[in-house]
């Protein structure tokens, strides 16, 4: 039963069918204001629809708020210094986009007066979870409407027969299909999920993938490119210094130009069950190529090996939405601290989905080629050193492998 005390909601809105129908859904079950929060955090044309969305849904207020900058700067950037991918194989696209969109939200329910804050996700999903870690996170007292958790439109296809009784138009992804993809974007990644992914034995079809070309149709000659670090972060591209939005921006072209970052995979959702999801990350995956590039040169390697070691948990506290957690946070100034020296540049040449590290250099390089070289080093190593080092650590295992031979008698 609703709530009567609520009068005044804040809705994470997307134009999308879910939240299209959850702000004519609040309405009328809560009999309340509704404010539609949209972040532009570089999913292109979707914002725009949205405002026309939300002002035929009788929104009372309408924000739409480009964050690219701040999402960039303040999200992407920080997630790869730590090289965080989750499973092996997913860079963490929609997971790293929902603390910074929850904290929005509680700043406007703030400024709105809002009761209540309200978002589209399913109760089969990680992003409820996400968003609301975020809030409570954020605003301990806050009230959640997930209506997900409390209607009775469980499927797609009852979604899409509630939205044409209510004259919500919706999207299609494909004339005849049961239902379109679900499709969440920023200038990170597009994701798709549903329909006939939802067998993961099936191909997804060529026309699905909406940021790139397939690596067998991508240029058959190589494009090679430059990217400038400082601090652990791109600073510029092919010697052209950009914003942190705009370098994303423009690795996404390059990437999708190239066939570069589509991956297919099932995943373990923090709420138990197996997801099969399909990503489209251009830039992001020509970004951990490059950064592991130049940390190989500038990291020491102890450091560089705690940070491969604590790197899955940091992903999957960002997969999960604990973003905001006292641990995320600990080991955010661990990762940044060792970024001080992650200065220079890395060459990559891009083909046919495939990114190749070709070259690197730092004014703060820890290779020493008068060390590593085959040639005379003219003294600069003395290799009767390894000896005694070889020695020591073979300590313990010869006195493992004498204990043995007496265990044998």
């Amino acid at each position: 039963m609703a709530d009567s005390k609520v009068t005044k909601v804040v809705l994470a809105y997307s134009g999308g069918l879910d939240t299209s129908i959850i702000l004519k859904w609040l309405q009328d079950t809560y009999d309340c204001e509704v404010v539609t929060f949209t972040a532009d955090i570089g999913q292109g044309s979707e914002v725009e629809d949205a405002r026309l969305k939300a002002e035929a849904g009788n929104a009372s207020a309408i924000y739409i708020e480009d964050l690219t900058e701040e999402f960039v700067r303040d999200y992407v950037f920080p997630m790869f210094r730590a090289n965080a991918i989750y499973e092996g194989e997913y860079l963490l696209g929609t997971s790293i986009a929902r603390p910074l969109i929850s904290r929005r939200m509680i700043e406007i329910a703030e400024l709105e007066g809002a009761d209540a804050v309200s978002h589209g996700a399913t109760g089969k999903g990680n992003d409820q979870v996400r968003f609301e870690l975020g809030f409570y996170g954020l605003k301990p007292d806050v009230k959640v409407i997930a209506p997900w958790r409390e209607w009775d439109l469980n499927s797609r296809e009852q979604m899409l027969a509630y939205a044409e009784k209510s004259g919500i138009p919706v999207e299609r992804k494909r004339e005849g299909s049961k239902s379109p993809y679900s499709m969440d974007a920023n200038l990170l990644h597009i994701s798709y999920e549903g329909y006939d992914l939802e067998d993961p034995w099936i191909e997804p079809g060529r026309d699905m993938w909406r940021w790139s070309v397939s690596p067998e149709e991508a240029p058959d000659q190589p494009e090679y490119i430059e990217l400038t670090y400082q601090g652990g972060d791109i600073t510029a591209v092919n010697g052209v210094a950009m914003s942190p939005a705009a370098v994303l921006r423009e690795l996404n072209r390059l990437g999708g130009k190239h066939g570069i970052g589509r991956i297919d995979i099932v995943e373990n959702r923090y709420v138990g069950m197996k997801s099969r999801g399909c990503y489209e990350t251009p830039g992001g995956t020509i970004m951990l190529k490059a950064h592991r590039a130049i940390e190989s040169l500038t990291l020491d390697r102890e450091a560089a090996h705690l940070k491969d070691e604590l790197m899955p948990r940091y992903a999957k506290l960002i997969y999960n939405g604990y973003w905001f957690a006292p641990e995320c946070r600990l080991l955010q100034t661990m990762i940044d601290a060792s970024q001080v020296m992650v200065n220079g540049v890395v060459r990559l040449k891009l083909y046919k989905g495939n990114v190749i590290v070709v070259g690197r250099k730092s004014d703060q390089s820890l290779f020493s080629e008068s060390l590593c070289t085959f040639e005379d080093d003219a003294g600069a190593y003395n290799q009767k050193d390894a000896e005694g080092f070889i020695k020591l650590n073979a300590l313990r295992l010869r006195l493992a492998a004498l204990a043995d031979r007496k265990g044998e008698k």
